[in-house]
């Protein structure tokens, strides 16, 4: 699909927002609050906000790469002193360092002309992708680890209905992506039909060789999962929690099926 400077002022707006909002959380918290665990397996909010932090820098050098014409890929060797720099900061720094390198990428990313935001290709850890491509990838980072943090603060946080609605347009790529592939063996081939009781839909989670979404409703399904778009989602991005997040599903597929199946990241 040829890139548009719409599309990327669209992904280029939600990630302005999801700064703003993760920004709005932190910004008052103090050392202690920011030792205090996310919803993150293991991390701490500032671990949270050190993992943004690192991948805003390294997202940054290969935007700007792509704008040289470089179309050197990253590698482990080149971002492991990058990611241990990180590591190594106390949490105040973190926060302090997330700002920065956060506010340096959207910037970067505000810079680039109409041309570039159709044209450009960047160097990214998927192969080489254009601007929208490679700010999807980040908004993925950006509402689903800033939902991390926002469930830890308020166990009623949803990720924002507009960072929602794009991050299902590129659902089928991280179910291609993360999925376990044993899970996928055991219930494939299946079709389960996915109710959104907000937008009043219902979509096909069709299991083949790789999990993917339809637009229709499936006749045939073998299983049906109701919920929100917002809980369905995180429930692909692995994070769902039985029992507060109010998806269910009945049929051939359980719910823990379904977890299992999308492990996370």
């Amino acid at each position: 699909m040829t890139e548009t400077t719409h599309d990327a002022g669209r992904w280029l707006a939600a990630l302005h927002a999801a700064s703003r909002s993760l920004t709005a959380l932190v910004d008052g918290l103090s050392e202690e609050e920011l030792k205090q665990p996310s919803y993150g397996d293991g991390w701490s909010i500032a671990q949270v906000l050190s993992h943004l932090g690192s991948a805003a820098e390294i997202s940054a050098r290969l935007v700007e790469r792509g704008r040289a014409g470089d179309m050197t890929g990253p590698t482990r060797e080149e971002m492991l002193p990058v990611w241990a720099r990180w590591d190594a900061l106390p949490p105040l720094a973190q926060r302090a360092a997330w700002r920065e390198a956060d506010a340096r990428h959207l910037g970067l990313l505000d810079s680039l002309d109409a041309a570039e935001r159709i044209t450009m290709t960047i160097p990214y850890f998927a192969g080489q992708i254009g601007v929208s491509a490679s700010m999807g990838y980040r908004l993925s980072e950006q509402s689903v680890h800033g939902w991390d943090v926002a469930v830890a603060l308020n166990p009623g946080a949803t990720v924002p209905d507009e960072e929602a609605r794009l991050l299902w347009e590129r659902l089928d790529l991280v179910m291609s992506r993360f999925h376990d592939g044993g899970t996928l063996r055991r219930l494939a081939p299946a079709r389960v039909a996915v109710e959104l009781t907000d937008l009043r839909r219902t979509v096909c989670l069709d299991l083949g060789e790789v999990p993917r979404i339809r637009p229709e409703e499936p006749a045939d399904a073998v299983a049906t999962v109701t919920g929100t778009a917002d809980a369905v989602l995180r429930l692909v991005y692995g994070r769902n929690r039985p029992g507060a997040d109010g998806v269910t599903a009945t049929g051939a597929a359980v719910l823990d099926d379904l977890r299992s199946l999308f492990p996370g990241f």
